[in-house]
């Protein structure tokens, strides 16, 4: 069974190397949807895979360092693209039972991160 909790972030990012032209290169802001997604066994007792809270308990500390920032401002994110993001926080979220991060930067825009 997959579960998934999506997080609200606002933030800004320039993307350094791209070429000069392209519009994503100046800063720019975006309304991330990050979605967390847990996969496991439901158990039998509580009727969770896990307990959304605990999915809140260990993102919210990767969510003060990114909401309201920017991005490239903070360590290991000098060139933050979505994709980037995705393995970003998939190496700092501990969390058991972690199967994917999504990325939506817009309603048509997103990627997602499954580990190597």
């Amino acid at each position: 069974m997959e579960i998934h909790k999506i997080f609200s972030v606002e933030a800004a990012r320039s993307l350094p190397n791209l070429p000069e032209d392209h519009p994503c290169k100046r800063i720019h802001g975006h309304s991330f949807k990050i979605k967390i997604s847990v996969h496991g066994q439901v158990n039998k007792k509580t009727g969770f895979v896990m307990d959304f809270s605990e999915i809140d308990r260990s993102f919210n500390p990767i969510l003060k360092q990114i909401d309201h920032q920017y991005l490239n401002d903070i360590e290991g994110l000098e060139n933050p693209s979505s994709e980037n993001m995705c393995k970003w926080i998939w190496e700092k979220l501990s969390l058991p039972g972690l199967y994917k991060i999504t990325i939506q930067e817009t309603d048509t825009t997103g990627c997602s991160y499954k580990g190597d």
